[in-house]
């Protein structure tokens, strides 16, 4: 059984910053592509970012210059280091990674349970 579990989030006020983490655990042989999306009231799940197992990034363009995805592969964690924190960034954060495991034959797409971050002063 593979889990992704996240934390760091919280209430901020404007302008503020917080950093979040998501670690995986389980029987994990190894870890591809890890991204972090996030999902406010009455809208879809979008993208924030995402990392390569590489170190290689990408990023939504509203959040461009203010956030910062990275990864430590020897913790199997990837975090999301958020500066200059805006309203519209609240919502809930989910992180997700590409995982193969020891018992299988390809990679899957598994999905942390979510952490809320609010901006607000």
């Amino acid at each position: 059984q593979v889990q992704l579990v996240e934390s760091g989030g919280g209430l901020v006020q404007p302008g503020g910053s917080l950093r979040l983490s998501c670690t995986a655990s389980g029987s994990i042989l190894s870890i591809n592509t890890m991204a972090w999306y996030r999902q406010a009231p009455g809208k879809m799940r979008e993208l924030v970012a995402t990392v390569t197992s590489s170190g290689r990034t990408n990023y939504a363009d509203s959040v461009k210059g203010r956030f910062t995805i990275s990864r430590d592969n020897a913790k199997r964690t990837v975090y999301l280091q958020m500066n200059s924190l805006k309203p519209e960034d609240t919502a809930v954060y989910y992180c997700n990674a590409i995982i193969v495991r020891y018992s299988d034959v390809g990679a899957s797409l598994y999905w942390g349970q979510g952490t809320q971050v609010t901006v607000s002063s």
